[in-house]
């Protein structure tokens, strides 16, 4: 057996560089699952709270200053490291470090649904007492949610299926749980978490069945070589390509939420803790987008002409589904996830322009909605209706006459998501759209004009909230709380860098340019 050892197993070759700033977040959930266990609790809050944003910090810092000059393939290829996965996994880091800021609130089990400003409690009030009485924060929210961003951040870089479907259980799983953390409407929490995790077992099931199917077609998981084995085709097994294809690109379409795979998001968006659906919303999206970049432009993009006009179909769909839906919606949150269905339309119409281009608009696009998406949900969970959150639209009358700030704030957000010019919205439609135009031919050309069509549709939509606010009056005890310092800078952050990437994005338009060469 000993000298079968040496010619049978070979150590993987690691660049530890490389895959550092992904090694310094999985150390951190590590840290706050033995503070979880040890810390009193009266200091778990506090702790959880610095080492998370600690190893977030130092794993962006990581990623600019030694994994950028560490790229190429690692882990014997499970990992590669290139332009992409590098913007990727910055900008996830970047909307985590804004998410964690909005969800370092504690939890109160009087009233607030999910994460309530314990600053924003006046002293001897009701509200105050019952948490008080409460006596606990829910800190395990937060080596949670580093276990996902880690998965997040692998999830792009994935050099082969098996890593793939690794990241994607690995973010997923937390998320079930995050899902489910709401308090005041526990049963609707409860419910859209069972939803997301039975959807997500069938959609990580498709993707497993998938890459086995892709497996016995090319012999490999890798996507150079599967890419490489589809150029060079196979009569005998042709039968396996394309419904390999279509399984693996389910599994990540469904976590993108594009239609007729998004019944789980309006749900799931209006039953989780507001802080957790923004989360969801920006960071999930990046990730499982980056994942489909990958597989499509380097793993099965020799045979996307078979694919590629039923992905186009699904895009369209997509786009009209999202945005035709959310005009009948009466709750924020609801009218938000369908916004969110009707953007992963207009960002898949990107993705099939098949250019350089078209990946560093993906890219840029994913950045600017990320942030616009984080304060959007991080202000919702600052407007109340007495001592619940004002999730019906019609408790948000009359805020611009009350809290002139905040509903500004939103409107501005709101005007973003819309693709207003001098918005990063506008900016990021063009950035994806221009590509589409520029190299898709004929059937890009028509998905285009949809995602006109549907931005319009999704404008009105918007102003019609922002009429709501500004020239409705109040029938109710609509408010805005107080925030506390975590939450004004998170917001605070999120808010100047989508006003700056509406006004000046060309710099990280050429960032994302310059980063959009994938590696084989």
């Amino acid at each position: 057996m000993a000298t079968l050892l040496p010619a049978a197993f070979t150590a993987a070759q690691i660049n530890y560089w490389a895959v550092l700033p992904v090694l310094i977040v999985f150390g951190g959930a590590l840290i706050g699952v033995l503070i979880e266990a040890f810390a009193p609790r009266s200091t778990r809050h506090t702790l959880q709270v610095a080492v998370t944003l600690v190893a977030l910090v130092g794993a962006f810092l990581a990623l600019v200053f030694k994994a950028t000059d560490n790229q190429g393939a690692t882990l014997d290829g499970a990992m590669i490291i290139d332009g992409p996965a590098l913007f990727m996994q910055g900008s996830l880091l970047l909307l985590s470090f804004i998410a964690v800021l909005l969800m370092a609130e504690k939890f109160a089990s009087a009233g607030a649904d999910a994460f309530t400003p314990m600053g924003a409690a006046v002293p001897g009030s009701p509200l105050e007492a019952a948490a008080a009485r409460a006596g606990w924060g829910t800190s395990e929210v937060f080596p949670l949610a580093l276990f996902s961003i880690a998965g997040m951040m692998i999830f792009p870089s994935a050099g082969d299926l098996l890593t793939m479907f690794v990241a994607l259980e690995v973010l997923s799983l937390p998320l079930y749980l995050l899902t489910g953390l709401a308090r005041r409407r526990r049963l609707l929490s409860q419910e859209a978490a069972l939803k997301y995790f039975l959807l997500g077992s069938f959609s990580s099931a498709f993707f497993l069945f998938g890459s086995a199917l892709l497996y016995g077609y090319a012999g490999t998981v890798q996507f150079a070589p599967l890419s490489a084995a589809i150029s060079k085709g196979s009569l005998d097994l042709d039968g396996l390509l394309l419904p390999g294809v279509f399984f693996v690109l389910v599994g990540l379409l469904f976590k993108v939420g594009a239609a007729p795979f998004h019944m789980w998001t309006p749900d799931v968006y209006q039953g989780a803790p507001t802080a957790v659906t923004g989360f969801m919303a920006a960071c999930t999206k990046l990730a499982a987008f980056g994942a489909i970049l990958r597989l499509a432009y380097t793993g099965i993009d020799a045979d996307r002409w078979d694919w590629r006009l039923a992905v186009a179909a699904i895009a369209a769909l997509t786009m009209i589904v999202g945005s035709i839906l959310s005009v009948a919606q009466t709750d924020i949150k609801r009218l938000l996830a369908y916004s969110s269905i009707a953007h992963a339309g207009f960002i898949l119409v990107g993705v099939l322009a098949f250019d350089r281009t078209g990946v560093s608009g993906v890219m840029f696009y994913l950045l600017a909605y990320g942030l616009a998406t984080l304060a959007a949900f991080g202000i919702v969970a600052l407007v109340r209706d007495g001592n619940a959150e004002a999730s019906h639209i019609g408790q948000w009358a009359g805020l611009g006459k009350q809290h002139p700030v905040i509903a500004g704030v939103f409107a501005l957000l709101l005007l973003t998501f819309a693709g207003i010019p001098l918005t990063s919205g506008f900016s990021a439609k063009f950035a994806v759209f221009a590509p589409a135009i520029a190299h898709g031919g004929t059937t890009l050309a028509v998905l285009v004009v949809i995602g006109l069509l549907c931005s319009a549709i999704t404008a009105f939509v918007y102003v019609r909230l922002i009429v709501l606010m500004y020239f409705s009056d109040s029938q109710g005890e609509v408010r805005a709380l107080t925030p506390s310092l975590l939450t004004t800078v998170g917001l605070a952050m999120a808010v100047i860098l989508t006003i700056g990437l509406g006004v000046m994005p060309a710099p990280v338009l050429d960032l994302a340019d310059q980063a959009s060469q994938f590696i084989r």
